[in-house]
């Protein structure tokens, strides 16, 4: 974010996550839809490619041998196996985004956010979404009508696997009523924002210059 022509703090890199099913996709369209100003990371993945989905946008479509060749030269800030296929946040884009002050939101599970801290430390800033039950988790799952029963079974085995993880986290969530939940989530990012470490280098200009111009 600048001030005055001047970046007045670093970006923040922000995780979202949760079990598939408690919101995670919904309060990170949400959060993108009221900050227009964060971006949001697009992974590269050896998946096929969905109708309707374009290569750059929705996802860096890779094959085996090409994701292999970015894991070599380190060029994944966080790459993981899910379902089946890789995923992996490639560097030079997050890290460009942070230094300009730029917000970058991340939709990665606890495996993606234990490297993502590991690699970015006092950067990320992470949140856990848990369902208020798991009988509810399992309705919303249904409800979405998309799932065989195989697959819903193997989501809810997934997810107590994940919800183990919370501790992990530096704010944790209830997503028992989504109004509720997003505002918190609002809330988190505002107050993050404000961090005076995440503003040193402005508030020690502005704090220099301030006071220089009293003498």
């Amino acid at each position: 974010m600048e001030k005055a022509g001047r970046i007045e703090r670093r970006g923040i890199l922000f995780v979202l996550s949760s079990p598939s099913g408690a919101g995670k996709t919904t309060m990170a369209r949400r959060l993108l839809a009221a900050e227009p100003q964060m971006a949001v990371s697009v992974s590269a993945t050896t998946r096929a490619k969905r109708p309707g989905e374009v290569d750059g946008i929705d996802y860096h479509f890779r094959t085996e041998a090409q994701f292999d060749r970015m894991v070599e030269a380190g060029e994944f800030l966080e790459w993981a196996h899910v379902f089946g296929n890789r995923y992996g946040t490639p560097r030079s884009a997050v890290e460009a985004a942070l230094g300009m002050g730029r917000d970058v939101l991340f939709d990665v599970d606890w495996q993606g956010t234990q490297q993502l801290s590991q690699s970015m430390g006092d950067d990320v800033v992470s949140v856990f979404l848990l369902p208020p039950t798991m009988a509810e988790l399992e309705r919303r799952l249904r409800a979405r009508r998309t799932d065989s029963e195989a697959v819903i079974e193997g989501r809810m085995a997934r997810a107590a696997a994940e919800i183990s993880h919370w501790p992990e986290y530096d704010y944790v969530l209830v997503n028992e009523d989504m109004h509720d939940c997003f505002e918190q989530i609002h809330t988190i990012v505002h107050a993050e924002r404000l961090r005076r470490q995440r503003r040193g280098a402005w508030l020690t200009e502005f704090t220099r210059e301030m006071v220089g111009k009293q003498g």
